[in-house]
């Protein structure tokens, strides 16, 4: 016997589903938290445990299932609601504010105040103080009670989220991947207060892909796989290996990827220690008519390479070789000239024109390219067609707004603004979000074409199945660095998410 076998469980989901646009997010998933624990929930990327959290904490409301609180059936209208009954998220993106101070922003909703009307600074600041004392100044909290969000570093940004979040006393917290921009000493402060709090009876969920965290942490642990839960027991009754193999499937040990396309030696790219702010002294090769991987865990460095062979890391340290001659990419202008493209799936920061039309948006790649200010519109039209066909873009006219589109036929136009452009190398940063899966072949199919006619390519992609079938060689990256290249009848899905661990 157990001694989650001697109490009840703090909260639990049953039989919860979640549905978004064209994607079954969570199905039937089940999951029982109880006090005085730390339960680990792992999966592969788009798993549907973000999803699952954020159901907990009231930001996303289940289509069906129920989440109960102390044996209480509970619908949390928003995050406030959740908040209001005891429970907490840390999640990897920060949400403070940058214009205020690091003992605003910990205790900002939850002020001590004078008779109720006004903030009582000399409390505050002393709350703030002894919350540092116990936990940020073991972690290298460098940051004083006064200085401003914005002037700090991320892992300095993190530690004051986590303290925010601690200062609100919940009963269950969760940590989403809250150790990730951490150094090996936060995190084992972290892992003190972690301890300190699951002694109070507090009762934690711990999303972390890093093995040893996992077990020198956790306590049990449950493991999704496609919306599902495939596994839940206890962290010292299981093992890394069969934890990975609950994450990808029994088949994903021998299902190898797509056959290699015939072999070239012509290296058409080269990048020597490649160092940017999350990316460390990485070197790589490309050949011709070759799609290679990027794999691995999200954001380990994969689109921080991609956008810094683009140009477009100011802070990047590069040395980048096209055909056997030194390159000069300082910025994404010079990367078109080369002959370079890249395309995002973050169509929001890195793509579209929104109140521009389609044809803007189509040409306007072209246009760098070819050091033109001008286009002859019918000949444009002309060549962009048969492009747009392809992809199937669905639209009226080319002079409607793009943002008049919806996100896959957006993503489809911004994709065939590169292919127009006739690349030697294009650099893909998760293409396919929001495209539908006839047209996510259409532009695999596509780029096989490109690769059959000479062209390269480097591909992150999310989706790890997506890159498997694609990639003819797969680099595997943790924490900025290339941890393992996989190639042949080495790229499982077992064997990727097996290197993307070993090392976390």
């Amino acid at each position: 016997m157990t001694r989650f076998d001697t109490v009840e469980p703090i909260l639990t989901a049953r039989g919860v589903w979640k549905h978004f646009a064209g994607v079954q997010a969570l199905e039937n998933v089940e999951l029982e938290l109880w006090p005085g624990e730390v339960h680990v929930l792992m999966g592969s990327n788009g798993s549907g445990k973000s999803t699952l959290c954020r159901v907990i904490a009231g930001a996303v409301a289940p289509d069906r299932g129920e989440l109960c609180l102390k044996g209480k059936a509970m619908e949390f209208a928003d995050p406030a609601a959740a908040r209001s009954a005891g429970i907490a998220v840390v999640y990897q993106e920060t949400s403070l504010v940058g214009t205020l101070t690091v003992a605003e922003n910990i205790l900002l909703g939850g002020e001590p105040t004078r008779g109720g009307v006004f903030i009582d600074e000399q409390a505050r600041r002393r709350q703030v103080s002894e919350l540092i004392e116990a936990f940020g100044r073991s972690a290298n909290m460098r940051a004083g009670i006064d200085a401003f969000i914005d002037d700090l570093a991320i892992d300095q940004r993190q530690l004051v989220e986590i303290m925010k979040v601690i200062a609100q006393r919940p009963e269950v917290i969760i940590f989403d991947e809250a150790t990730a921009s951490l150094d090996r000493e936060e995190v084992s402060a972290l892992f003190d207060l972690i301890r300190a709090l699951r002694a109070q009876g507090k009762a934690i969920i711990l999303i972390s892909h890093r093995m040893e965290e996992v077990f020198g942490i956790g306590d049990r642990i449950t493991v999704l796989r496609n919306g599902k839960t495939v596994a839940s027991t206890l962290l010292a009754k299981t093992t890394r290996d069969e934890i990975i193999a609950h994450m990808v499937g029994a088949s994903a040990h021998h299902q190898s990827g797509r056959r290699a396309r015939p072999g070239n030696d012509q290296v058409v790219l080269r990048a020597t220690n490649l160092r940017t702010t999350r990316v460390d002294n990485i070197s790589l090769e490309l050949h011709s008519g070759e799609i290679l991987g990027l794999g691995g865990l999200q954001g380990q460095g994969q689109s921080d390479l991609l956008l810094s062979l683009f140009g477009a890391e100011a802070k990047a340290a590069r040395s980048i070789e096209l055909s056997g001659s030194l390159a000069k990419i300082h910025s994404p202008t010079d990367a078109i000239r080369y002959g370079l493209a890249y395309i995002s799936g973050d169509r929001a920061r890195a793509g579209a024109f929104g109140i521009r039309s389609i044809f803007e948006n189509l040409v306007i790649s072209s246009l760098v390219r070819r050091c033109q200010h001008f286009v002859r519109r019918r000949s444009a039209e002309a060549s962009l067609r048969p492009i747009l066909e392809t992809l199937k873009v669905k639209f009226a006219s080319v002079d409607q707004q793009i943002q008049s589109l919806s996100g896959g036929n957006q993503q489809k136009v911004l994709v065939s603004r590169w292919l127009a452009t006739k690349p030697r190398i294009l650099l893909l940063d998760d293409p396919t979000k929001g495209i539908d899966i006839p047209a996510k072949e259409d532009l695999y199919a596509l780029l096989s074409e490109l690769c059959s006619d000479g062209a390269s390519v480097i591909l992150y992609s999310s989706e790890d199945a997506e890159l498997l079938a694609n990639a003819d060689r797969i680099l595997v990256f943790n924490s900025g660095h290339v941890v393992k290249e996989l190639k042949g009848e080495e790229m499982t899905e077992f064997n990727l998410y097996s290197a993307a661990l070993a090392h976390a």
